[in-house]
């Protein structure tokens, strides 16, 4: 740089030489040099400029290093300090670039990559032509330098802007990700996923249309409902009938778990920031917990990754360690509803298993169901072909009704026996079969609650009806409550578009019309065997399997029989 003859297009040659030099550097190593370079000569002018010249030393060196031929004017002055400026620049993109982040995740480090050659080159320029001027040899106007300079770095900077963004969301991320897999507690993992670094996490409540601290979750279990806000009406009023069947009997103990201490929180994630309006909308529908913000959620990424959102709503169980119960539940409430509570997949397994059973007894007898999704099935039959008559008129008239298809609601019957007589007995005597059945855990005594139930249906002198919803069995009814819930449709027909389905709508007015049923149907007489009693001595306590009734049954008698091999023919006894 020193022996550089004057001239521009020499500054250009004297920075290609060095680079070509230094071709095996990288690009900010390639700056560092030549920096270094210029600090040797620039360094030395400006120590012994301000060295005192009483040191017969220090005036040895100024004429060895011919201080007095060299000048360092201000326009040298203002180019170097923005030559530092720009290193720093580089050297910081080289920083960031050296650990490793991905290109994907942090794009601005390789789009700033094409602005790197660049810089460095008008770097070393600045600095053979700051050189040149300073030792004598030339008398560039910097002024140049300095604009092209300027230039390049302006571009840098606000990749460097992006790139510190980009960094900050990546290690945010990583943060995030590592106290997830451990976290405190429920509300400790509800916070990685919403809460802003530093803000005070408020939360909207549905129900009291008013704010609450995330405290309020500590200890619960939540459901964790996380959606867009395109097109989640339904499950909007799927979640409020949740809700409202959480608070009805809310001590109640269902599997161990209580139902008060299940709330539910939705997540909105918005597509853009003008859909405020719609939010606000669509809160005042909930009658749950809300985020309430107007920006991207700080852990979407989480989101995505650790709960596997992918713009489809779903429903992830969370316990009150932060634990997830299961991925989502969606599905399962919407298939089983309250039915699901506490909404495991192991209550969803036990729910099919449940009756299962039930379903390939239909198919051993051929009854020949055709069951669609979730398309609403009615099976009835009985002795009473006017009961029959009615319920099927009513129930053609139900299905044809403008609120059924307004709810996109398909509901199909099928009359037991109607086309094949033969069927009823051999149907009966699977459900029979099932009874006969030892049981030994929990699931096998709800089946033979069931078959219990479906006997004592069976002995209504007028008929009985069940209310499916795709495989999953709604209600187990009595003739009489059956058809005047479908008689009375115009009255609870509202019902249907308000509640998350037909089953639910139908359920609680069927329940009304069971209380209001004055003549009550017959509940069964069992014959107790030794099985059912203490020592073959003390007859056990057997509850009523009529679902309208559930009374502990009182004994009137015991049958018992004398098969003594020297009688030919039994003896029958009655106490």
């Amino acid at each position: 740089m020193i022996t550089m003859p004057r001239s521009e297009c020499y500054v250009h040659q004297t920075t290609m030489w060095i680079l070509q030099h230094l071709k095996t550097y990288s690009w900010d190593a390639k700056a560092l040099v030549a920096l270094a370079a210029f600090t040797l000569e620039y360094g030395n002018h400006l120590y012994l400029t301000d060295a005192s010249t009483s040191d017969q030393l220090v005036n040895t060196l100024k004429q060895l290093n011919q201080i007095q031929n060299r000048k360092v004017t201000v326009p040298v002055t203002d180019l170097v300090g923005l030559i530092m400026e720009v290193f720093q620049h580089i050297h910081e993109w080289a920083t960031w670039s050296g650990v490793g982040y991905d290109t994907l995740e942090v794009p601005s480090l390789s789009d700033a990559l094409v602005d790197i050659p660049v810089a460095v080159y008008w770097i070393i320029t600045s600095i053979v032509a700051a050189t040149g001027n300073i030792i004598g040899v030339s008398d560039y106007s910097l002024s140049d330098f300095k604009e092209r300079l300027s230039l390049v770095d302006s571009k840098l900077k606000e990749h460097l802007k992006l790139g510190k963004g980009e960094i900050d969301s990546v290690e945010e991320y990583l943060k995030r990700k590592k106290a997830i897999s451990n976290p405190k507690d429920i509300v400790d993992f509800l916070k990685l996923l919403i809460q802003h670094n530093g803000d005070n996490l408020i939360i909207y409540d549905g129900n009291t249309k008013s704010k609450a601290d995330i405290e309020v979750l500590t200890e619960k279990y939540v459901l964790v409902f996380i959606s867009s806000l395109n097109e989640v009406e339904d499950e909007i009023l799927l979640l409020n009938s949740i809700y409202n069947r959480l608070q009805d009997n809310p001590q109640e103990v269902i599997k161990g778990f209580k139902k008060e201490d299940f709330k539910i929180l939705w997540i909105p994630v918005w597509d853009s920031h003008d859909q405020k309006i719609k939010f606000d909308h669509l809160k005042n529908k909930i009658k749950f917990y809300a985020v309430e913000y107007f920006s991207e959620v700080p852990g979407i990424r989480l989101i995505r990754e650790h709960l596997n959102y992918w713009d489809k709503p779903i429903v992830p169980v969370l316990s009150p360690l932060g634990e997830i119960m299961n991925d989502d539940a969606m599905d399962l409430i919407f298939q089983r509803g309250i039915d699901a509570f506490p909404f495991r997949k192991k209550d969803g397994y036990d729910l099919t298993q449940k009756w299962k059973w039930f379903w390939d007894a239909t198919k051993r007898v051929n009854l020949g169901i055709q069951v669609k999704g979730d398309r609403y099935i009615f099976i009835y039959g009985g002795g009473d072909k006017k009961w029959i008559q009615d319920l099927t008129l009513a129930l053609e008239k139900t299905k044809r009704h403008e609120t059924i298809l307004r709810a996109d609601a398909i509901i199909e019957h099928y009359h037991l026996g109607k086309d094949e007589p033969k069927i009823v007995p051999r149907f009966w005597i699977e459900i029979e079969s099932k009874r006969l059945k030892k049981h030994q855990d929990a699931l096998d005594c709800e089946i033979q609650d069931i078959v219990k139930s479906l006997l004592c249906l069976k002995q209504d002198p007028r008929g009985w009806a069940i209310l499916t919803k795709g495989y999953n069995v709604k209600i187990l009814g009595h003739g009489e409550p059956m058809y005047e819930t479908l008689a009375d449709f115009d009255v609870w027909k509202e019902k249907v578009l308000q509640k998350e389905g037909f089953d639910i709508a139908f359920r609680e007015y069927h329940e009304t019309k069971v209380k209001d049923t004055n003549v009550r149907q017959p509940c069964e007489v069992i014959n107790v065997d030794n099985n059912n009693s203490i020592n073959g001595n003390v007859i056990a306590t057997i509850k009523c399997p009529n679902p309208t009734c559930g009374r502990v049954m009182d004994v009137s008698y015991v049958n018992y029989k004398c098969y003594h091999h020297d009688i030919d023919t039994p003896q029958n006894g009655k106490i």
